[in-house]
């Protein structure tokens, strides 16, 4: 189990920052990832593996005026 935003989450082998977006789809253009209070950077997201207890946080940034 990993914590998405506070919540439980399922967790399989091998999932990455990327495989969480499109398994929970995610389809905000602007998104921040923290993993254990760790900035993930965009370009890191296929390559990033989430670990079994992992605390994710996905944040989606708006704009407006």
């Amino acid at each position: 189990m990993i914590k998405l935003n506070n919540r439980a989450c399922e967790w399989e082998e091998g999932l990455t920052v990327q495989g969480l977006l499109d398994k929970k789809r995610y389809t905000y253009p602007k998104l921040i990832i923290k993993i254990n209070n760790v900035l993930v950077p965009q370009d890191e997201y296929t390559s990033t593996v989430i670990r079994d207890g992992d605390d994710v946080k996905v944040i989606h940034l708006l704009a407006g005026g």
